[in-house]
């Protein structure tokens, strides 16, 4: 095994930048089209590695049982796959918040994932850690290749794009999302058309989901009218949080600051390349 304890292993948030949804499976998945970019913001992982076999996570989010969180799940998986016997502790320090669309689960899962593979040295290629990263979750994938995409499918068929990267004021309207019961509405719209990168850079495209959550999420309805006065607002994912794009970190943090007190928000740059990448690269050295 390499060094027994690994620290400060990046989980980034992720945007949706458009989100349609364009059909549904036999199976009940729905078909997605949409693109993802990761902001230099979001959780961080230690990894402290142990030669008993166990997998723990002593340090994570109080909402969510150790059996069932995606890191404990996503360790077991590529112990089980890769034929590795090593355990670890994993230290989940969060700071992005539950069901908010912002991929902090999925970017748990991932981080894991690469970083294990790494440090166990189970020496599967990207290519195998995304096939497991499908297993599990949709989102899952694109956090551990790394790369701003365009997604369709259920979201694993990824077209690595280059996208202008903004700062952007993403707002916390003081409420989670069942991203269960959206995906179940009978009035999301479940036939939106496709359409192409040339179309989304001239304008198109929306979130399906906005219309869905504004009629059963107040607080998110409240936050998109009052970011969309200052900017052109959007929802990320199926929710909660919501998000502008401005050309100065200046213009984001003067926004923030007239923030309503029972919101949170925070600012962020959009990064085309996850900071997980440059983390895997540092650990070659340690």
């Amino acid at each position: 095994m390499s060094a027994a304890v690994s620290r400060g292993w990046p989980a980034p948030a992720k945007l949706n930048l458009f989100l349609h949804v364009t059909g549904r499976r036999a199976d009940g998945y729905h078909l997605l089209q949409t693109l993802f970019q990761f902001l230099d913001h979001g959780d961080t992982l230690d990894f402290e590695l142990r030669a008993d076999g166990r997998i723990t996570r002593p340090t994570g989010p109080g909402e969510i049982a150790e059996a069932e969180d995606l890191v404990v799940r996503a360790a077991q998986l590529l112990r089980e796959s890769s034929g590795v016997r090593h355990g670890v502790d994993i230290h989940l320090h969060k700071r992005l918040p539950h069901q908010a669309g912002l991929g902090g689960g999925s970017s748990d899962a991932a981080t894991t994932l690469v970083a294990l593979n790494r440090l166990w040295a189970a020496g599967l290629d990207t290519e195998a850690l995304a096939a497991l990263a499908l297993e599990l979750g949709a989102d899952v994938p694109v956090f551990v290749r790394g790369r701003a995409a365009w997604a369709e499918g259920v979201g694993e068929i990824l077209t690595p794009v280059d996208l202008p990267e903004p700062w952007y004021l993403v707002l916390q309207p003081g409420c989670s999302v069942a991203t269960r019961e959206v995906f179940q509405a009978p009035d999301l719209t479940r036939n939106s058309a496709a359409i192409t990168i040339a179309r989304f850079y001239a304008g198109e495209g929306q979130n399906d989901f906005e219309p869905v959550v504004r009629k059963r999420y107040p607080p998110v309805a409240q936050a998109l009218d009052w970011l969309g006065q200052r900017a052109p607002a959007r929802l990320t994912g199926s929710g909660a949080c919501v998000f502008a794009a401005f050309e100065s970190e200046n213009a984001a943090r003067l926004v923030l600051s007239a923030l309503p007190q029972a919101w949170q928000g925070f600012v962020a740059r959009g990064r085309n390349r996850s900071p997980l990448l440059d983390r895997l690269a540092q650990s070659a050295t340690e």
